[in-house]
């Protein structure tokens, strides 16, 4: 996934959930738009860099979003959770989720379940039992480990609800959890945030809902991120 022109700053502090000021390298202060409703631990601390890109908008009163943080340590986390689609999409496209390599359609936002809900993408193939794949973002790191979520997610409860009812029906089911952070080599479920969506998923699994870890990695040019992909999948731990 091809990312937006980045420019750097100095990160403040976010609050509003949409909102977060930057230092820029003149010192000049401005407000940027931040694209994630999350906790957003770990993805940000004041002082971390901040890259954020510019929509050339003179309409928006914030025409400029946060897109990746850089942490102390030096890795890369992308905040801004619509990217999250656009990876998981350009990788089914690309075959590089091997689980779901077979499925040549990929429709995106398509009603469904019981719940009156969206799934990320529902994927179709010749001869296939037709896939619903919701996407989950992986920003919250610790100890090389990726986790999920970092807040507790009654909407990701819905969807586990959800995903198992297509399951019952004959269907695919599949909780793709895409690597918006380049910290880490395992994945697990953080039980201790949100101990009912790890039941929840413990039950589909057992159940025959899929789910599937994959890492992310980011591309630098001339010390800018420009792209992120997926890369492999990873082993979960306990």
């Amino acid at each position: 996934m091809q990312l937006p022109l980045l420019r750097s700053a100095k990160l403040i502090r976010r609050y509003k959930r949409f909102l977060t000021d930057i230092e820029l390298p003149n010192g000049e202060i401005i407000t940027i738009h931040c694209a994630n409703t999350g906790a957003m631990t770990g993805c940000g601390s004041p002082g971390d860099i901040v890259w954020y890109s510019d929509s050339g908008s003179t309409t928006r009163k914030y025409p400029h979003s946060w897109e990746i943080t850089q942490l102390t340590n030096g890795q890369l986390v992308c905040v801004n959770t619509h990217r999250s689609n656009q990876l998981a999409f350009e990788a089914l496209q690309n075959k590089q989720i091997k689980e779901l390599s077979e499925y040549d359609q990929i429709l995106p936002e398509v009603k469904y379940g019981e719940e009156n809900s969206r799934i990320d993408f529902l994927l179709k193939g010749d001869g296939l039992p037709d896939c619903y794949v919701e996407v989950k973002s992986i920003t919250l790191v610790k100890n090389n480990i990726g986790m999920f979520p970092d807040a507790i997610t009654t909407r990701g409860q819905k969807h586990l609800r959800e995903l198992l009812t297509m399951k019952k029906h004959g269907h695919r089911a599949v909780v793709l959890f895409t690597g918006l952070h380049n910290g880490f080599d395992c994945f697990k479920i953080a039980d201790y945030i949100d101990p009912e969506y790890d039941r929840l998923l413990k039950d589909a699994q057992k159940q025959g809902v899929e789910a599937y870890a994959y890492a992310g990695e980011f591309e630098i040019s001339q010390q800018i991120p420009t792209a992120l992909s997926l890369t492999h999948a990873v082993p979960w731990v306990k």
